[in-house]
């Protein structure tokens, strides 16, 4: 069962609310059992599908059988391991939740844990549940069955020869990364210390419990020391390493946790590269807890409250904790905090401290650096030479610099190194976080990077060498050359460190490799670094020609129309996959989750044309890049070569399908009421070309089984989403389309 892979038992925690508001409807199936077979065919198991919704195995492979899907097989172990956010977000408009947690085998609580633990998913997922009705298998009306012979006969076209055997099946690049590189491993020299990421396939949830799946295979720990990587980071939750003083079930494991964090450290020790765990801690408890610990009770937020650190007893319980996970695992190389963002932590992590009858006392530089200061407290009683790292995300400008002025000494301060670039492309706006497209450090960065070191604190980088939230649903964004540039100029600044990456972007890719060369000598210069990294990897003779493909991209890149409200809610990461809309779902984007139709949200404050435009530029930045490379290896690009020009492909059908969608909603929303032919005619052109892309980015994805892939959302979508795409698009132009002629000759 997944439940015994990822979680123990926990203390009580409550699912979400449901919404009153009704699911979207998916016209292009006959009924919602019909979505719902279709999009767990590859990922459930028929018998459980058949449990869901309380009928027979037949019925279920009937229901499949009827719509031409191909005769299902064993599931992968790995799916349930890796991919059951995949199973989440495809089923959250289906399934209420009594039905979701018989198809993902959890309980209630384990449910509501990968909720609200799972990196955010429960916001990812639009911070509401739609109030579906329970699924039941119904006989197949008259209508019914026309209807899925419908799809089987569009599943002939959609589906390959083989009936959707997928050339390379889902996660195979986890035992291609596991296999132990050819040849000898030499960690390049480097200015830059530490260089730490996230592992590209690292489990979230509670990870530590779970023997049976190593985030760290050996082979992939070579490939990142080559690529110039040493370290990685882990999330963890503090009371799932130490006792918890007031509720010992949170704390249930603790003890093998502690000895698998030990042992995973040491062997990541071995091979060169330390392990960081990160805090955002105290995490705030539910409403319920503070009937009983009513001394402990913080601010107040939804149905938890914080715990409050202006509290000794708290933050004796935070130091004590620090201190034996220390001394358990000695060869961890530090903690690194996020203190005023994320999870409700401290009564001022949320900006709203002046609630709490302590903290309203206090400023929230005095609290946020208390914090920090209690985990160092911590780490030095150990006394096992760990670091600390204090990242500032979050900080506001109006105490930030006094925050700093307040941290002990000895740790490292951390910042984004891009966090307020200003840029104009097409709108006037400045950059957050996130972003290869914009080349930092930018003056936020360099600010509290002066005053950490007028104290005589380390300086760290944080920057997303590898990928971004532009675009998360490749291995990296193949724009080396930003990335290059970025590695000089913090080399410039003489950080002391660099953190490369969030929980994406942990792929060995030539952008962490660029990082490595940068970092090698002063001297060095960008293209100098990506010849260089081009040789390395694909040979002397496809050098020259696979550098200047990614400088094409670079270029192209540079339009990206950067906004938080862009990356965050443009449906970048589903791409093609995302479906097309006759009438507006009403329903807002969610974050780097479920894009909808929602162009309001995902565009921010560009205007739906500029928005337009500037997908478009960096939709043809790419397709030149892609068309430059591949003219350069004539006729059948070398196997070694197709990789790189799969990611610029896939790259540039994501970029172009945001455009296009774009476009589709402006028109559907806007000219379809105002010049109805005009529109109708445009319309056609954008869901051809939708289904065009969907089938391209299908094969692409057959290929390469890391395209549509991020840890912490898992698959954004597989083949067989992408084949629904191409069943919704068929759909719209042959009976949406029709009625809008239809309605449009019947106009007087």
């Amino acid at each position: 069962m997944l439940t015994a892979i990822l979680f123990v038992a926990t203390a009580a925690m409550e699912l979400p609310e449901v919404s009153d508001k009704p699911p979207v409807d998916f016209p292009h199936f006959p009924t919602p059992v019909h979505t719902f077979v279709w999009r767990n065919w590859t990922l459930v198991s028929t018998e459980r599908m058949a449990e869901v919704l309380d009928t027979s195995e037949e019925n279920v492979l009937r229901v499949g059988s009827a719509m031409g899907l191909p005769a299902p097989e064993p599931i992968d172990p790995q799916i349930r391991q890796r991919a059951y956010i995949t199973i989440i977000r495809r089923n959250w408009h289906l399934l209420p939740y009594e039905q979701l947690t018989t198809l993902l085998g959890m309980t209630e609580d384990e449910l509501a844990f990968t909720l609200r633990e799972d990196d955010f998913l429960y916001i990812k997922l639009g911070r509401m549940k739609p109030n579906c009705p329970v699924l039941r298998y119904e006989e197949p009306t008259d209508e019914v069955l026309e209807r899925e012979f419908w799809i089987k006969e569009e599943a002939k076209i959609y589906f390959p020869e083989e009936r959707g055997h997928d050339d390379e099946p889902l996660f195979q690049f986890v035992e291609d990364l596991s296999t132990p590189p050819a040849g000898p491993i030499e960690a390049p020299e480097s200015q830059f210390s530490p260089r730490y990421c996230s592992s590209y396939f690292q489990l979230f949830g509670d990870p530590l419990l779970d023997e049976s799946v190593d985030p760290y295979p050996p082979g992939f720990l070579d490939r990142l020391v080559a690529s110039g990587v040493n370290g990685l980071w882990m999330h963890v939750v503090l009371y799932q390493l130490a006792p918890y003083p007031w509720d010992s079930d949170l704390s249930e494991g603790y003890e093998k946790r502690l000895d698998r964090l030990r042992e995973l450290s040491d062997r990541l020790d071995d091979h060169g590269i330390g392990l960081y765990l990160y805090m955002n801690e105290p995490r705030a408890m539910p409403l319920s807890f503070f009937e009983k610990h009513p001394d402990l009770k913080g601010v107040v937020e939804g149905d938890h409250a914080a715990m409050c650190t202006s509290n000794e007893v708290v933050r004796d319980y935070i130091a004590d904790s620090i201190a034996m996970i220390s001394d358990a695992a000695p060869n961890i190389r530090g903690f690194f905090t996020i203190t005023a963002s994320e999870n409700l932590t401290s009564c001022w992590s949320h900006h709203n401290g002046g609630a709490c009858v302590r903290c309203k006392e206090r400023s929230p530089a005095d609290v946020i650096a208390e914090v920090n200061a209690t985990i160092w407290e911590g780490i030095q009683r150990a006394d096992n030479g760990h670091e600390l790292i204090a990242w500032d995300w979050g900080w506001r400008d109006d105490w930030a610099i006094d925050a700093i002025n307040k941290l002990p000494d000895g740790i490292a301060l951390q910042s984004v190194s891009e966090w307020s670039i200003p840029i104009n492309r097409g709108v006037e706006t400045a950059v957050g976080e996130y972003s290869i497209s914009v080349i930092g450090p930018g003056p936020r960065a360099t600010k509290h990077w002066a005053a950490a070191r007028a104290r005589g604190l380390k300086t760290i980088a944080k920057i997303q060498a590898g990928n971004t939230w532009e675009l998360a649903a490749v291995p990296y964004i193949p724009a080396v050359n930003n990335v290059a540039q970025h590695a000089a100029n913090l080399r410039e600044a003489n950080v002391d460190g660099i953190m490369l990456g969030w929980s994406l972007g942990g792929y060995p890719s030539p952008n962490l490799a660029v990082v490595a060369e940068m970092a090698s000598s002063d001297t060095v210069n960008p293209r100098d670094a990506l010849l260089k990294v081009a040789r390395d990897r694909y040979g002397r003779e496809h050098a020259d020609a696979v550098a200047e493909a990614w400088t094409l991209c670079s270029e192209g890149f540079s339009e990206f129309p950067y906004h938080g409200s862009v990356v965050y809610r443009a449906p970048l990461q589903v791409g093609p996959a995302n479906l097309l809309w006759s009438s507006p779902t009403d329903y807002a984007s969610s974050m780097v989750g479920i894009p909808y139709d929602d162009l309001s949200g995902w565009r921010g404050p560009y205007p739906a044309e500029v928005f337009i435009d500037q997908m478009k530029k960096v939709e043809k930045g790419f397709a030149d890049a892609y068309d430059h490379l591949h003219a350069s290896v004539g006729v059948g690009a070398p196997p070694i070569l197709r990789p790189e020009l799969g990611v610029i492909r896939a790259a540039e059908l994501h970029f172009g399908s945001v455009a296009d969608q774009a476009r589709f909603v402006h028109v559907r929303d806007t000219m379809l009421k105002t010049n109805p032919a005009a529109a109708i005619d445009i319309l056609k052109e954008i869901i051809e070309t939708e289904r065009n892309r969907a089938s391209r980015l299908k094969q692409i994805q057959r290929n390469d089984s890391r395209i549509g892939y991020e840890s912490s959302n898992h698959y954004f979508y597989i083949p067989q989403d992408l084949i629904e795409k191409q069943v919704n698009c068929s759909y719209l132009l042959n009976h949406w389309i029709p009625q809008l002629e239809d309605a449009l000759d019947g106009q007087p």
